[in-house]
């Protein structure tokens, strides 16, 4: 069982193809997505607005960082940070920026990061969000179905969120089991995931 350590997400400058023709494919069990934290705020950084992903060597340097916004993930330390595109944060190893974020317009926003961890095979429901949802990949290899298409992201790559709204279906397909961070900017408003369909 992966260990789930609470972090907060904080927002620089703010408060706080064709339809794939196969059918849906049920959602698995063993597709595990843990939320390791998130935080509400009220107004968004400006445009154009990047996730930034940084690992520090240990917590008590994450802890001691201008930013409090650290998880221990898979045995690494990571911060995350919402904010305008080439800012570093001092002391940390940069890993990934991934933007720019579509925007959604809304009077408060969830800033979420989830751990998600599956085997091959294993696939989430068909659903949408209020926002979007981008992706760092660790380990294995995620495919994300869309109406558009099938992107697929392999270990180190990243992949930007669609604009709220997108229909959606994730599944880990590569030999070896998924590990990878999820990063969500949501209407805090609306249910954070809704049920959805493909149209065939």
């Amino acid at each position: 069982m992966h260990r789930r350590r609470f972090i907060e997400i904080v927002a620089a400058g703010g408060l706080v193809g064709c339809a794939s023709p196969q059918r849906d494919l049920p959602a698995s069990p063993d597709f595990v997505v843990e939320n390791v934290g998130e935080r509400l705020i009220t107004a968004l950084p400006g445009s154009p607005m990047f996730w930034r992903i940084e690992n520090l060597p240990t917590l008590v340097e994450a802890q001691a960082a201008s930013q409090p916004t650290v998880a221990e993930v898979s045995g690494r330390v990571w911060l995350v940070t919402l904010g305008a595109q080439g800012e570093r944060t001092p002391g940390a190893a940069f890993v990934a920026e991934i933007g720019p974020v579509p925007r959604v317009e809304a009077d408060r926003y969830t800033l979420r990061l989830n751990h998600a961890h599956a085997p091959p095979g294993a696939a989430t429901s068909v659903h949408t969000h209020p926002g979007s949802e981008a992706f760092y990949v660790l380990a294995g290899q995620l495919s994300q179905r869309t109406p558009h298409g099938t992107a697929r992201v392999n270990a180190g790559e990243t992949l930007n969120g669609h604009m709220p709204g997108m229909v959606m279906q994730l599944q880990s397909t590569a030999t070896e089991p998924l590990d990878q961070l999820v990063l969500f900017v949501v209407d805090a408003e609306q249910a954070f995931s809704s049920p959805a369909s493909f149209q065939h």
